[in-house]
């Protein structure tokens, strides 16, 4: 009977035990708050436009109402203000008058080659531009694959073959297929996976992103394999990219403005195959409501669908393409981490609470098609160099006026900045917001529509303005340690990584200096090099790179506009224990432009030039000229170069 007794107690023991662990395990319904809801069919999904066309329907009486009313009021002498165009180049514009400064069309983005690439059979490394994230490739301008380089330029596919001993070029294609008009369109992205080369564009006549893919063989020869097109709006940054690699899964973001009152077969994210009939197949959608989340923002003035797109490269005509989206309101930037896409949104005044701080959201969409899950936050980041995902946080440099990065708002000085840092863990459902403690006050700058940059380097992030009168802030963002300003002396307009240091890059009255940083516990101005009367071309990351020769050595490369005279070349520095010294540079044959009888992607709106690096050889990439340099008793000089720029042809009369 004891025994029996004793047993007894321990049953009843354990059933105990059983029932408080089950009391502290998350329930079906706590597990699904980790997460954002997503419609549960079409029928649900259909309803939730169906409330969305009536509140429209209601808004635009009301503002009817109000517009007549508006109209039948005694109409007040307007107050004059002058032109955009008539002002002096030191007036400080209204926000009305910048509303009217004209710009560019929308185009395609383009980007950069993840490091971790498979190199040739030669051991050399087909990294060959700058990235923000190790093992995500991003579209660019120039790929290397083995012994051949492969650019993107101007509606042009081309393939050089370089090595040591040879320097020619081998085949050039048209970036769209034979039976594609480039009327209105753009290709301004590559991607490489193997053998396959993709091309992304964005085309305005059949409305959508159009991937383009080509083969290349053994001896270099490019070949067209088939187009494919993607229903999405088209998107434009001054300096995010619009498509990654990862493995051989493309990755789109695309933000889509929801159309309530069109059928959803016509309107939401799709794939089709463009044949030679004239693209009359028909889309098939990527994206079933059910894999369509709600952000919680119910009542929004311009729904948009956040879209995350992945399509596997086969070896065939075929791409498979699967997609994830939330309904939320418009995007301000986007970020891809080696595990998941980040998308910043804003709400617009009347979609959220007045006493509401919280009026932006961080969208986290896992790159596996996994549920995505969502933060609410405040203010906005600069753009894409804002984030980083590291050791289980996410990391946003924010300010409390941006508008981040789409078009040229990226350009605007933020008048508060913070250090935005949350565990993965407190990213949930459509409640789940930031604390204040998440946030940490940082330093700003005075001045008016300069460009901030911003990079996390090692344990660091660093941020500045063009202004010459700026300092560099650094922070330790993943510890509580006083913030270091240093006075470089010159603007802020580039910062990259050399290994754990630092290059700062920008203008000093006429000329462009450089300054290496030893990312110590003090930040220590480490040298300084000064390239007279001289600017940066490009702006972009991937017009930037450097490759290490050693622990605390290695050469960079970046291209550069000569003022007196006007020269364009790609100035090259040696890295030595933090000590820059000139190589010197490869220097373009001309100015003037080629007659190229350009019929797409006619704008260079990503930049032309590019140092290039391929194991022991140095390039210059300028327009239409690849430049080999030598590098010989400590100077870069010119070995050779080829003038691969098509020629123009002429209809016959």
């Amino acid at each position: 009977m004891a025994i029996k007794k004793g047993i007894c107690n321990v049953k009843n023991w354990l059933v105990s035990v059983l029932l408080a662990t089950a009391a502290l395990l998350p329930s079906a319904s706590a597990a699904q708050a980790q997460t954002l809801p997503a419609f549960t069919s079409e029928t649900e999904f259909q309803a939730y436009l169906g409330r969305l066309q009536r509140e429209d329907q209601a808004k635009r009486k009301a503002d009817e109402a109000k517009r007549k009313q508006k109209a039948a009021m005694p109409v007040s002498a307007p107050t004059a203000s002058p032109d955009v165009s008539s002002v002096e180049s030191n007036t400080i514009l209204t926000e009305a008058q910048i509303d009217r400064i004209p710009v560019g069309k929308n185009v395609t983005s383009l980007a950069l080659l993840a490091p971790g690439t498979t190199g040739s059979d030669e051991g050399e490394s087909d990294n060959i531009t700058n990235v923000q994230t190790a093992g995500v490739d991003e579209g660019g301008i120039v790929k290397k694959l083995g012994e051949f380089l492969i650019v993107l330029r101007r509606g042009h596919l081309f393939s050089l073959h370089a090595t040591d001993s040879d320097l020619r070029a081998v085949s050039t294609i048209n970036a769209y297929g034979p039976d594609i008009s480039p009327d209105d369109s753009w290709y301004d992205e590559m991607l490489v996976s193997g053998r396959t080369i993709v091309v992304v564009g964005y085309s305005y006549d059949r409305g959508g992103t159009e991937l383009g893919i080509f083969d290349i063989d053994d001896a270099g020869v490019l070949s067209y394999r088939a187009t494919h097109q993607l229903r999405s709006n088209d998107y434009y940054s001054a300096r995010n990219y619009a498509s990654r690699l990862v493995g051989k899964t493309l990755i789109f973001y695309s933000p889509l403005s929801l159309d309530v009152y069109a059928p959803a077969n016509e309107s939401l994210p799709a794939v089709r195959h463009w044949d030679s009939a004239g693209g009359n197949v028909p889309f098939e959608r990527s994206l079933p409501a059910t894999r369509i989340y709600r952000s919680g923002y119910d009542h929004l003035s311009d729904p948009t669908l956040h879209t995350v797109t992945r399509c596997e490269i086969g070896a065939g005509r075929a791409l498979d393409c699967a997609s994830t989206a939330v309904i939320g309101s418009w995007g301000s930037e986007f970020y891809v981490s080696e595990n998941a896409v980040y998308v910043w949104t804003m709400q617009d005044e009347g979609e959220t609470t007045t006493n509401d701080r919280a009026r932006s959201s961080v969208l986290r969409l896992p790159l596996d098609g996994s549920a995505p899950a969502a933060l609410r936050v405040e203010g906005s980041p600069i753009d894409q160099l804002s984030f980083l995902e590291r050791d289980g946080y996410l990391n946003v440099l924010i300010n409390g006026d941006g508008v981040g990065g789409r078009m040229w708002s990226s350009l605007r000085t933020p008048e508060d900045l913070a250090l935005l840092r949350v565990p993965l863990t407190a990213f949930g459902g459509t409640r789940a917001r930031a604390g204040r403690s998440a946030y940490r006050d940082l330093p700003t700058f005075g001045g008016r529509w300069l460009p901030e940059q911003n990079r996390y380097i090692g344990d660091w992030l660093l941020y500045g303005s063009e202004s010459e009168r700026s300092p560099l802030t650094a922070v330790r963002f993943a510890q509580n340690r006083p913030v270091i300003r240093r006075e470089l002396g010159h603007g802020t307009e580039r910062i990259e990584a050399m290994g754990d240091d630092a290059v700062v890059v920008g203008s000093q009255s006429k000329d462009l200096v450089f300054t290496s940083l030893d990312l110590d516990a003090d930040v220590r101005i480490a040298s300084r090099f000064v390239q007279k009367d001289s600017a940066q071309s490009d702006s972009r990351t991937h017009g930037f790179f450097y490759r290490p020769t050693g622990p605390d050595e290695g050469l960079l490369g970046l291209p550069i506009l000569g003022r007196e005279p006007r020269t364009a070349s790609v100035k090259f520095l040696r890295n030595q224990a933090l000590t820059l010294g000139d190589l010197g540079a490869l220097v373009a044959a001309s100015a003037k432009p080629a007659d190229d009888d350009c019929q797409a992607s006619c704008v260079d709106w990503y930049g032309n030039a590019r140092p290039i690096f391929a194991g022991e050889r140095v390039y210059a990439l300028m327009g239409y000229e690849l430049v080999e340099g030598a590098l010989r008793d400590g100077r870069i000089t010119e070995r050779r170069r080829i003038d691969f720029a098509p020629k123009a042809v002429k209809a016959a009369k």
